[in-house]
Order: C-alpha cells, then sequence, then structure tokens
C-alpha cells in the first residue's frame, strides 16, 4: 500500500494559508503532510517563502491526526545544527509525536543569504554527516560539547525533549547520499521515481526503513489552464538536482529554463482532471519501492479546489489503484 502525502509548499502560498491547507487536508483524508524550507521561490512567479518552522508550530496546532515532517531542511550553513535540534525537538512536542525530521545538503537559492559561499557537494556531505551526529546528540538528552571539521557545539542542551526523539530523514540524489542515508537516516527521501537510489539506500544500511517520495501535479477542471500554471511556475523542476542545488537566485533559474516548453512540462507532470493520470504518475514510485508519496499541487491559490477534488475523486483513485 502506497501512503499519500500533501506538501506545504511555503514557496507558492502565505503562511496563513499553509496552515489552512493542511488542516484541509487533514480533512481530506491525506495520509501525511510535508512542507518545503526555503528562503526563496524557486521562480518569481511563485512569489512566497515563509519561514516554515513558524508555520509547522500552527500547523502542529490546528491539526489533531495529519504526521508533520520537514521535506527538507538543511542543517549545514543557514541554520545551526544545534538550532535545528531545538527546533525538531519543539515541533515534536507542538504535534504530540507526529513529526518526522527531513534533511538534505541543501540548495545554494537557500544558504547563500548566510554568505560565506557555497560548498562543493563533497563538502556539504562531510557537513551533513557532522550535523546529523550532533542532532542525535542533543536528542539523546545531556549536555553535548564538541570541536568538530566543520561546527562547534558548547554545553549544548534541549531542555524540553518529547519521550520519542522525532525520526531523521535524509534526501537522496546519488550514491554518496544513498550511503549517507543508508548509515545516519531512519527514512529516505527523493523527489525522483529512481529504484537504484532505493538500491543504494538498502546496501548501505537502509534495508527495511521507510522510503519517501514526492511528485508535482497540476490539477485544474482545464487541462490547458493547468498546463500553463505549470509551466509558469514549475518548470525548474526538470533540471535535475545537480542543477537546482547550484543555482543562486530565481533569476538563476528563469534564465537556465528559458527554452523548457509547455509540452515539455506536460509530459512530465500530470496536469488536469484526469485522476487515471495522476495513478500513472504515482505508478513509477510504487513500483521502484516507495511507501509513501507526497504531492505537489503547483498554484498555491487553487489549494482549496485541488483538496477538495481529491477528497472526492483522487484519494479514493489512489487507493483503489495502490491498495
Amino acid at each position: 500500500m502506497v501512503r499519500i502525502g500533501y506538501t506545504m509548499m511555503t514557496e507558492q502560498a502565505g503562511p496563513r494559508d499553509l496552515v489552512d491547507h493542511v488542516v484541509q487536508a487533514e480533512e481530506s483524508g491525506f495520509d501525511f503532510s510535508v512542507i518545503s524550507d526555503h528562503y526563496f521561490p524557486w521562480l518569481r512567479s511563485q512569489g512566497h517563502s515563509s519561514y516554515a518552522w513558524s508555520v509547522l508550530g500552527a500547523a502542529a496546532q490546528a491539526t489533531s491526526r495529519i504526521p508533520l515532517m520537514t521535506y527538507v531542511t538543511c542543517p549545514i550553513l543557514r541554520y545551526h545544527p544545534a538550532i535545528v535540534a531545538q527546533k525538531a525537538a519543539t515541533v515534536q512536542l507542538l504535534s504530540q509525536g507526529r513529526f518526522r525530521l527531513g534533511l538534505g545538503a541543501g540548495e545554494n537559492l537557500n544558504e547563500h543569504v548566510v554568505g560565506g559561499g557555497w560548498p562543493p557537494v563533497d563538502v556539504r556531505h562531510e557537513m551533513l554527516e557532522e550535523a546529523v551526529e550532533i542532532i542525535r546528540a542533543l536528542f539523546e538528552g545531556g549536555h553535548v560539547t564538541r570541536h568538530g571539521q566543520h561546527y562547534d557545539v558548547e554545553s549544548a542542551r534541549l531542555w524540553d525533549l518529547p519521550e520519542q526523539a522525532p525520526p531523521i530523514g535524509i534526501a537522496v540524489s546519488g550514491d554518496q547520499s544513498c550511503e549517507l542515508a543508508g548509515r545516519l537516516a531512519d527514512l529516505v527521501i527523493a523527489t525522483e521515481p529512481k529504484a537504484g537510489l532505493l538500491e543504494a539506500f538498502d546496501r548501505h544500511g537502509g534495508t527495511g526503513k521507510p522510503r519517501v517520495g514526492q511528485l508535482p501535479v497540476c490539477y485544474d477542471p482545464d487541462r490547458e489552464t493547468a498546463i500553463k500554471r505549470a509551466h509558469s511556475q514549475f518548470r525548474w523542476f526538470g533540471l535535475g538536482w545537480k542543477v537546482n542545488a547550484e543555482l543562486p537566485h530565481p533569476d538563476s533559474f528563469e534564465a537556465a529554463t528559458q527554452f523548457v516548453t509547455e509540452d515539455d512540462v506536460a509530459s512530465s507532470i500530470p496536469c488536469g482532471d484526469d485522476p487515471d493520470a495522476f495513478v500513472e504518475a504515482v505508478r513509477p514510485y510504487a513500483e521502484a519501492g516507495f511507501g509513501e508519496v507526497a504531492l505537489v499541487q503547483i498554484g498555491g491559490d487553487t489549494q482549496p479546489e485541488f483538496l477538495d477534488w481529491s477528497a472526492k475523486t483522487l484519494l479514493p483513485a489512489l487507493r483503489e489503484a495502490f491498495a
């Protein structure tokens, strides 16, 4: 069975709307929710980027059942890992155990704002590994003092700890990140339905651990409208993470995607209101071995209509296909 999730995309809706949307997602029957953690939108047309952790606190209080998860937080530059641990423990308490901490090596788009340059990928993975070690040590309680290659922690302690620490997920896109996730993560996170990623994760210790994917979709009763909206706001998605991680600004993504056509987008993102097209887009994730898939409805102002359609049409179709 594939569990179907809902994405609060901070890049396309304001904070109050994001909370309203996840409340409706819970009422609509989604199995879990995730939230992006950005400082910038990918493209100017998305138009938002509120602080994910404030939204999570509000969402934890406004909902009662739906699990919450960062998808994903980068704990290497913009946030010190000791602060990430404190935030995650707090959200776990507020949500009464419904939170999972998704981590990744980040994107220049969001991390450049604190200065200091953007490290090469090998260094970013070193930093991520050290950050995870610090976060886990703080989750265990007591005072933590460390002087590592990338971070110093001086007599840190989490004074409000949940009974169960948040499970830690790590995002993967290649062999190096799969090796890191297999050793250090409680679950794996990916945005592409590549069985090879999960096989590499398993080889390095991930066997039996949950695996969570994410899929952009664009519901609209008029398919052409959906395609135009997906092209306007999500044409960056096809660049791949080796590109997406490096570009520093929405204008960079505008330039990099200037030749992406509406047909290109429509061939990779299900658009319209045919539930069968959405089912077939989820199928590669199920076949690759993902047990959870979080949907991203493109267009902040279209969320209520999408969630209503999901409750009546999409979720029943997905559950019939993958139960």
